[in-house]
């Protein structure tokens, strides 16, 4: 059942008890409501939820109960909305796979021998098995995105400062965003209405009256740095085939190449700062009882930012982030949204990137750059390939999630057909 069918439910009374007594075969869940009432959602766990525990998927927090509502969970229950559970994920959301979970394996619901994707593996996985309507997930470089894209449902990143991140546990502070993952577009937008919007708490965020109204003819930009070398040659035949409709213009992001190396020196220079926090005395538990994914960018992060390597790196990056942005501006000075693929490949197998973290990097590098930029950017599902799912994604301007919307629609609806 989509949300938008939930809505329009005259009795709605039933519907959280409903959810709450399908089993959840898939691992999906770190804790569960025991009772409710009202649209049910599901939250992943780096999301604060009064009088709920908050791990983060990290045993550090494994005691943890929030004290207060996240700004996004205050406007959920006065819609009307309450919390099923809380859904896994890569510990502190540093994961492409929900692997890094310091507490169970999440499945992919339409191959249990492959990974959800992530950080937001959990919710991604709870949508897809109909375990919940809808899931709140963070996207720090892709981690809404891509697990939609390996679950086969939508998954919003709402532009930097749209949507409050009062209450999110921070990872990266300059590149972390709340949005939704849902069945359909249409449910995508109704949870992004519900949850954005100025917050006097979150000093990122910005008074969404900026967001545009689509123009009424679009322009559609295919960046052709994202269709070359280490695209799955299926996914780069079925994206082409699900846009032949439209009119395509070919743009250039020159500085795409370097992305992924400016994401993970900036990344891990904030992940460094944020989880100084967790000092073993406010939490209960010592720095030792991080994974070694954390620890990994931890120590990269106080690297780039150490005396003599802080110019050489960081400030390079920066300077890339800076060209990377420059890029996009230059391309919407053309079009109105871009069509990427999500992934690289569908949905990989439980430890076949484990042992190589770039391998498994590498599985964000059409997702990153969107977070660089702070641009809104979609996935949607566009079919399937050996049973798998492929997710497409939409890329749009700053503050236009509109009009990035009014494209997903129509591809959803000409998409249909290959599920």
């Amino acid at each position: 059942m989509t949300l938008k069918q939930i809505l329009k439910l005259k009795n709605k009374k039933n519907i959280f008890q409903e959810y709450l007594n399908k089993q959840d075969k898939f691992g999906c869940f770190l804790h569960r409501e025991k009772q409710g009432v009202g649209i049910p959602i599901v939250i992943k766990d780096n999301i604060l939820v009064k009088n709920m525990p908050c791990t983060a998927g990290s045993k550090v927090l494994e005691n943890y109960i929030a004290p207060y509502d996240a700004t996004v969970i205050k406007k959920l229950k006065k819609a009307g909305f309450a919390v099923l559970g809380k859904t896994n994920m890569d510990e502190f959301a540093m994961g492409s796979s929900t692997e890094n979970s310091a507490y169970q394996k999440t499945l992919n619901p339409n191959d249990v021998s492959r990974v959800p994707g992530g950080s937001s593996g959990g919710s991604a996985a709870a949508v897809a098995a109909d375990l919940a309507p809808c899931a709140l997930g963070s996207d720090t470089g892709g981690s809404i995105r891509q697990p939609a894209s390996f679950c086969g449902v939508v998954g919003l990143k709402p532009t930097y400062g749209a949507v409050s991140r009062y209450g999110l546990i921070a990872m990266a502070s300059s590149l972390d965003q709340i949005g939704p993952i849902t069945k359909t577009v249409e449910d995508a937008k109704i949870l992004f209405d519900i949850i954005k919007g100025y917050d006097s708490l979150d000093s990122t965020s910005i008074d969404n009256s900026k967001l545009q109204t689509p123009n009424s003819k679009l322009k559609i930009g295919l960046p052709k740095e994202y269709f070359s070398k280490g695209l799955d040659l299926e996914i780069d035949k079925l994206i082409k085939k699900a846009i032949a409709k439209f009119n395509i213009q070919e743009v250039s992001l020159p500085h795409t190449k370097h992305a992924l190396a400016c994401y993970y020196l900036i990344m891990p220079a904030e992940v460094s700062a944020n989880l100084a926090r967790y000092d073993g005395i406010r939490y209960g538990q010592s720095r030792e009882s991080f994974g070694p994914e954390v620890r990994r960018r931890i120590m990269l992060g106080t690297y780039v930012l150490s005396h003599g390597y802080y110019d050489a790196y960081y400030l390079q990056a920066q300077k890339t982030r800076t060209l990377i942005i420059q890029d996009f501006e230059k391309a919407f000075e053309k079009i109105d949204v871009l069509i990427t693929p999500t992934s690289p490949t569908t949905a990989f197998q439980f430890g076949e990137k484990t042992q190589d973290p770039l391998q498994m990097y590498l599985s964000d590098i059409y997702t990153v750059p969107v977070n660089l930029a702070g641009l809104p950017a979609i996935s949607i599902p566009v079919g399937k390939i050996n049973g798998l799912p492929v997710g497409l994604q939409i890329v749009g301007r700053h503050f236009e999630e509109e009009t990035i919307f009014k494209i997903a629609y129509e591809l959803e609806r000409n998409c249909q057909s290959n599920y």
